[in-house]
């Protein structure tokens, strides 16, 4: 059973569209996500928690990785699946002592919370929100960690692991990420954990920038690459997020069947650009359509480049057209993912950001 309702807490929230960030600010902001250690309020993310006896095995039923094999500290990735295994929803999830915290898109929110309430009748769990609960601070880049200090001595190197702990005289939760560590706190915690993190040396940084890093090592994310047209396998997810130890889950069937007996038609590929153009467009060799956009970015050390899921024939090295649905065609080069690392201006180059 859920907790009664107060307030629409998982409905996603309108938000005014970012303003473009200029090129200095974006390459000031990128090389401190590389090369130092940038910060985002990131609090809007969709965060729940599952309590009671048996909320692991519940979970392990309804998502692609096994929940029941956590130990508390520990954490995984997975995704709940359609029932012809295309995703609903990417999610992480944090084992407790006596809970299981689940992190997503918002825009993910809505359509694992009906799932998960809808499927919890007979189980000995409880769904809870905690979106509006609590707030998480992404830390990115290579000194994350030290701008933590003594607070994330305890923290384990595994992507997922978390540790609570004191910064500031404030109890946080720290998690380790693939680009750094993010930091959860109740939310009438946020603003000061904020500022402590900048006091200690970390820049706060425009979802932009973090989009371009996002982007350079090929990581799919919902609503871009990821949706319920889109499989695991499609978009490179499978060796993170799927079990094919656990028992059934949703969308079970075609994941295995597809993983031991086939491959998938389509695959997530980088394109360096000739131009910038939009999420969307087509592209095509040979006067046929061989994939679409699915993320476009202009990073600072590489240029125009973009995320694109292409047929499986489609190899890095291809050359190919894209066709915008205003404007002229443009031409592309295929890539594997992640990008290769371009060097980027040096350090003295790069005045401070702000």
């Amino acid at each position: 059973m859920s907790d009664p309702p107060q307030r629409p807490v998982v409905a996603p929230v309108p938000s005014a569209p970012r303003a473009a960030v200029d090129d200095a600010t974006l390459e000031r902001a990128h090389h401190v996500l590389t090369e130092g250690a940038g910060v985002l309020d990131r609090s809007a993310a969709g965060k729940l928690a599952l309590t009671g006896g048996e909320a692991a095995s519940f979970l392990t039923g309804q998502v692609t990785a096994d929940v029941e094999a956590l130990e508390p500290g520990h954490g995984t990735y997975a995704a709940l699946l359609t029932p012809k295994g295309k995703i609903v929803c990417d999610l992480r999830i944090l084992a407790g002592d006596d809970e299981l915290f689940l992190i997503c898109e918002r825009s993910g929110l809505q359509s694992l919370f009906d799932h998960l309430r809808r499927h919890l009748i007979g189980f000995d769990a409880e769904l809870h929100k905690r979106t509006l609960q609590r707030s998480l601070l992404s830390l990115i880049g290579p000194r994350s960690s030290a701008i933590l200090g003594d607070a994330a001595d305890a923290l384990g190197e595994a992507e997922h692991d978390h540790v609570i702990a004191e910064l500031d005289g404030r109890t946080v939760e720290l998690v380790r990420t693939d680009g750094g560590v993010d930091v959860l706190c109740p939310a009438e915690d946020g603003a000061a954990i904020l500022a402590a993190l900048e006091a200690r040396g970390a820049t706060r940084v425009p979802e932009d920038a973090a989009e371009v890093v996002r982007v350079e090592s090929g990581r799919p994310r919902l609503g871009h690459e990821m949706d319920d047209a889109v499989m695991p396998a499609e978009v490179g997810i499978v060796d993170r997020a799927v079990s094919f130890t656990k028992g059934c889950y949703v969308g079970q069937e075609t994941v295995a069947r597809l993983h031991w007996r086939g491959r998938p038609n389509r695959h997530l590929r980088g394109l360096r650009l000739e131009r910038e153009v939009p999420a969307g467009t087509v592209l095509v060799s040979d006067g046929r359509e061989i994939g679409r956009v699915t993320t476009s970015v202009r990073s600072p050390v590489d240029g125009p480049i973009a995320l694109a899921l292409v047929r499986r024939e489609v190899e890095p090295g291809d050359a190919v057209t894209l066709r915008p649905a205003d404007g002229t065609p443009t031409t592309a080069r295929v890539v594997a993912l992640p990008f290769e690392r371009r060097r980027s201006r040096p350090p003295h180059q790069v005045p401070p950001v702000g």
